[in-house]
C-alpha cells in the first residue's frame, strides 16, 4: 500500500515538474519593431534574384599503385 502511494506521489511530482518547463520569463515578449524589420528583411530576400551555379563534382584522380618487382 505504501509502495503504491510513493509511486503515485512520484508520478504526480514528475507531472508537476514537466508542466513548469513551458513557463517563460516575463521579459520575453514580442517586439512590434523587431517583427516589422524581420518581415521587411525576409521580403527583400524573397524579391532578390539569386542565381547560384550548381557545384561541380571534384575531379578524383586514380590512385597509383606500386609496381611489383619481378623476381
Amino acid at each position: 500500500m505504501t509502495r503504491c502511494l510513493m509511486i503515485g506521489l512520484a508520478l504526480a511530482a514528475l507531472c508537476a515538474a514537466s508542466t513548469l518547463a513551458y513557463a517563460r520569463p516575463p521579459t520575453v515578449v514580442s517586439s512590434p519593431g523587431y517583427d516589422r524589420r524581420l518581415q521587411e528583411s525576409r521580403s527583400q530576400l524573397g524579391n532578390s534574384p539569386t542565381t547560384t551555379e550548381p557545384m561541380r563534382a571534384p575531379v578524383v584522380k586514380p590512385k597509383r599503385s606500386k609496381k611489383k618487382q619481378p623476381n
